[in-house]
């Protein structure tokens, strides 16, 4: 495509984008979107998924933007939350909780809210460009990953995450397991046949990704306060400053860019979503910083990094949905219901057959991006007053909208409970040192990694093809044996110094 067709076609859909109907539809998505991100358990796919019946009688266009809107919103204000109460509105913003919250508890809530506000815009600017400019070439780049490939990956994510925990390799590396057990819960969908449910039929679903969220983040949070101290004994540091300063701008800054690029690379992956961006953009803010002993203690760059992914993450995943059909994450798979839904069927002949409608799509994005920083940036200075909130009032709204949100998912009260007993275990873990993000990682990339290994194992023919047939896999196999060893190593010099030497006298 060249420059010229596409400023024509960018025009036109901008054209359709700054009509006052969808304009306001776009407002509508952006403020629903945020308010979605916001409360804990109601993600984008559940806000769209919900929205979908009221929306039969809308234009396909206006309704899109809308959704479009809804998708970005709840991505930008699922941070506010983490980085205020350490209550991640969904699972790709539970990163965000282990840097963010102990600014917020430093007394620098603006400054994370804002870091958070600006790598957000920034990265979901990005992505919505390389949308519009690589749309049909980068999809490509999926067919080069198979089974194997993705596996290897994933792997690599677990490893990189393990390796780079503010807790010992080895602690964190149980709790990995341990997600990775709870992911093994349910029905096993290639045989058919029960796992872990104890007889219990509401446990035949498994532990979904947001109920997995919710319960160990924003009720593990709300347990883990309850049995602190008072909080007389724990007075909250004043929040002097909204904006950041030249110093952070400068540790922000790249950390931003890589985030965008590896969020909105992980988008393009099919099933990869934007938790597992954030994880990798968190591990990879932590290998190349100069202060990795800063991360998990508030350290900017580990809330600017995974912000930009997550929100790249979503404009990555936009790409394989228009070009191939093909839903990146679970917000893009509803997205792909609500195509069929109005008879649109995404794919190569969806920009031939209905220009207008992508590309005022994809215009409407960009449009999406200045709206939520105009509606957010003034408030960070009122979103910061939840600090101020009495913890008692604190910690009962979060449990209410906690448990509203996982009955929200299927109407359950298998679910509510479900949550109530995964936050304590989360307080259990921090109660002895173990930390919780690993579990949630697990968890998440648990049922995929098995998913694609047995795939792999089906088409290969030989171990030998199955390892050595796959240079791309090789690839990730290589990486993360290099991660677990750098991440292992120091921590096994410190050992090794703190012991003492044989022959010392007691």
């Amino acid at each position: 495509m060249s420059l010229t067709t596409l400023a024509h076609d960018m025009g036109a859909g901008f054209a359709i984008a700054l009509t006052p109907t969808n304009l306001v539809m776009g407002l509508a998505g952006c403020v629903l979107g945020t308010a979605v991100g916001v409360l804990p358990g109601l993600g984008p796919s559940v806000a769209i998924a919900l929205l979908l019946p009221m929306t039969f009688g809308l234009d396909p266009t206006a309704a899109l933007i809308m959704f479009g809107g809804i998708y970005y919103g709840a991505m930008f204000g699922g941070s506010t939350t983490a980085i205020l109460m350490n209550t991640p509105g969904d699972a790709a913003a539970s990163v965000s909780t282990l840097d963010g919250y102990p600014m917020a508890m430093k007394g620098q809530a603006g400054v994370a809210l804002a870091a958070a506000a600006i790598g957000s815009a920034l990265a979901g600017t990005f992505a919505t460009f390389m949308l519009m400019l690589l749309m049909g070439s980068l999809a490509t780049i999926t067919l080069l990953f198979g089974p194997m490939e993705y596996f290897a990956l994933m792997l690599l994510a677990l490893t990189t995450v393990t390796a780079v925990s503010a807790h010992s390799p080895a602690r964190a590396a149980i709790s990995l397991c341990a997600g990775l057990a709870l992911a093994m819960v349910g029905i096993d969908l290639q045989t058919g046949a029960a796992r872990f449910t104890f007889g219990l039929p509401d446990l035949l679903g498994g532990v979904d990704v947001v109920l997995g969220a919710v319960g160990l983040f924003a009720v593990g949070e709300v347990f883990w306060i309850m049995a602190a101290r008072p909080e007389a004994d724990h007075p909250q540091p004043p929040t002097n400053r909204l904006w950041l300063n030249r110093t952070e701008w400068k540790r922000a800054a790249p950390a931003w860019g890589r985030g965008t690029l590896v969020g909105f690379l992980s988008g393009l992956l099919p099933g990869s979503g934007a938790t597992l961006a954030a994880f990798l953009s968190y591990a990879v803010e932590k290998r190349v910083s100069r202060r990795p002993e800063e991360f998990g203690k508030g350290a900017i760059e580990g809330l600017a990094g995974p912000e930009a992914a997550n929100n790249a993450a979503a404009g990555g995943a936009m790409a394989p949905l228009l070009a191939l059909g093909i839903p990146g994450s679970a917000t893009t798979a509803v997205m792909l219901v609500a195509f069929q839904l109005y008879g649109l069927q995404p794919g190569p002949s969806l920009v031939e057959n209905n220009p207008g409608l992508v590309w005022g799509l994809v215009a409407s994005l960009y449009v999406a991006n200045v709206l939520l920083i105009v509606l957010n940036l003034p408030l960070i200075g009122v979103w910061v007053q939840l600090l101020k909130t009495p913890k008692g009032l604190l910690t009962s709204t979060i449990l209410v909208f906690a448990l509203l949100g996982a009955y929200s998912l299927q109407g359950s009260l298998a679910d509510m409970v479900m949550v109530l007993g995964l936050g304590g275990f989360a307080f259990l873990l921090r109660r002895f040192g173990f930390p919780v993000a690993p579990v949630l990682l697990g968890v998440v990339i648990g049922p995929m990694m098995e998913q694609e290994l047995r795939r792999a194992l089906a088409v290969s023919s030989s171990p030998t093809e199955l390892f050595l047939g796959h240079p791309l896999a090789l690839a990730f196999f290589a990486l993360a044996a290099a991660s677990l060893a750098a991440g292992v190593a120091p921590y096994l010099r410190r050992r090794a110094v703190a012991a003492p030497r044989l022959g010392d006298d007691d």
